[in-house]
């Protein structure tokens, strides 16, 4: 014991004669340094770091940005002066009003045919969940009819776009893709929530007809309240639609199977989202200004977008054709790079006109309070967390009616994902390939490669800092959307116009 005791004195003795050390040589820096000043010398320097050291604590690069910014301007108005050298003025409002409104197809406007005809699975499932809901067929036979309609839908685009393709402008087959998958994911949703519903509403009736127990005075209270939430529900339901309360209106909730009703459903068609509930939140009120300002934002933006796809991506576009074929490495990658910043530009255009400017727009017209479209995809230091924020209606669908049920059957979240990824890569292929008619997979490829890019954008996040995973998720999105266009591209010219090349 007194060796242990001893030893301990000893290590006291050294930590202090080390804390004294540093104190005693702040204090003779301190003094050297009021010694210096009372020098007729006048110094003028003292310890301190460069300030791009990391060490100088300095933040404030302000000049920097805005020299980036003005370097990147002149840049750009170099390349839209040498773009309209090389190929002239080839914005034409006259082209996007043909293209626009669909009279480049053939007889008959198939493209508004297909939107037209996409109500019949729409009332069928509406059909069939009245049906369930009254017990008149078998909750089997019920989903399986769902399933049967809900894959249908999927396929109807396929097989006449294919079939009568000729028919079909590009952009006409693009919306219908388009709005067949929104259906489909909003039908997807619908289904699964009022089966919630349904087995809620059983076990309660199951939970209602087993032998009778004690009921407490809350229990009794609890039940008088919501018979007279019910009562009141069933007045809403006659021209009412909230409770006379001294204080305030009080919205009364929409209880299922009430929610059953082609206004409830086409309601929920149009919102903006993709996950369905049965009572939304909702506002008071449309502010006119901010509906103004979004319209606005809507008619220029498309502008905006058909002149910079006209002007810009066209031309770059088609002169990929050429070394794509020969297979030139050093001309794709000077294509490739050429073609990001117009591709980049749009695809940031897009972004804002169609998650903040046209969803905003829809949400003040129905008075549709969640406006959570996107969240600061910018600042992901990693593809997951990009993939989560910046499609917010899809990553909320995903999550909900995918990634937790399948958890749920006892897969792993990883599984789950990869589940979540494929589902994903799956449109993202159907979108690109049934419109080009041009079966690749490209963009099926593009998306499951995210799974092992993220594991190595993780990587660079905890090895090098959250600053180089940030630049992996922006070198993804700049390089990887236009490579997939001029793959598709080649793909499509080749497959249809082979033969008059040759």
């Amino acid at each position: 014991m007194s060796g242990e005791t001893h030893s301990t004195a000893e290590e006291n003795k050294v930590r202090y004669r080390r804390t004294q050390s540093v104190t005693r040589a702040e204090e003779i820096t301190k003094k050297e340094s009021v010694q210096r000043k009372s020098q007729p010398d006048k110094p003028c320097h003292r310890p301190r770091d460069s300030l791009f050291s990391w060490s100088s604590g300095f933040d404030n690069f302000t000049g920097l940005v805005n020299w980036g910014f003005l370097l990147l301007t002149m840049g750009g108005i170099r390349l839209v002066l040498e773009n309209f050298i090389k190929y002239g003025i080839r914005v034409d409002p006259v082209q996007w009003f043909t293209v626009l409104t669909g009279k480049g197809e053939g007889e008959g406007y198939p493209s508004l045919l297909l939107v037209s005809y996409s109500l019949v699975p729409v009332m069928i499932c509406l059909m069939m969940e009245r049906a369930l809901a009254n017990d008149i067929i078998p909750e089997g036979a019920g989903m399986a009819v769902h399933i049967i309609n809900i894959i249908v839908l999927v396929l109807i685009p396929m097989v006449v776009i294919h079939v009568k393709g000729h028919i079909f402008s590009l952009v006409g087959a693009m919306t219908v893709c388009f709005i067949y998958c929104i259906l489909f994911l909003k039908l997807w949703s619908y289904v699964q929530v009022n089966l919630w519903c349904r087995v809620q509403q059983k076990q309660n009736r199951h939970n209602r007809s087993g032998r009778r127990q004690s009921i407490t005075i809350a229990q009794l209270q609890n039940g008088r309240e919501q018979e007279h939430e019910r009562n009141g529900a069933n007045g809403s339901a006659s021209g009412g639609g909230y409770n006379n309360d001294k204080d305030k209106e009080v919205p009364v909730l929409v209880h299922y199977p009430d929610n059953l009703h082609p206004a409830d459903l086409f309601y929920f068609l149009l919102a903006p989202t993709l996950c369905y509930e049965l009572n939304f939140p909702k506002t008071t009120r449309i502010r006119k200004r901010f509906l103004i300002k979004r319209m606005l934002e809507v008619v220029i933006g498309v502008h905006i977008v058909m002149g910079l796809f006209q002007q810009w991506m066209i031309p770059s576009v088609r002169n990929s054709l050429v070394p794509f074929s020969n297979m030139d490495l050093t001309k794709m990658a000077e294509r490739l790079l050429k073609l990001a910043i117009p591709n980049h530009l749009m695809w940031l255009c897009f972004f804002y006109l169609t998650f903040h400017s046209f969803l905003n727009l829809m949400g003040e017209l129905l008075h549709f309070a969640d406006r959570n479209f996107y969240s600061d995809w910018w600042n992901a230091n990693n593809i997951d967390t990009f993939w989560r924020t910046w499609n917010m209606p899809v990553h909320k669908w995903c999550v909900r009616h995918l990634y937790i049920p399948v958890v749920e059957l006892g897969y792993s979240k990883l599984s789950a994902s990869v589940i979540v990824f494929f589902f994903s890569a799956f449109f993202h292929e159907y979108l690109v390939s049934v419109p080009l008619k041009t079966f690749k997979v490209w963009a099926f490829t593009g998306m499951m490669a995210q799974i092992p890019l993220s594991i190595v954008a993780k990587h660079m996040e905890t090895t090098y800092g959250p600053r180089w995973g940030n630049m992996l998720v922006w070198a993804s999105i700049i390089l990887g959307q236009p490579l997939c266009i001029m793959m598709y591209y080649h793909d499509f010219v080749i497959t249809n116009y082979n033969e008059v090349l040759a």
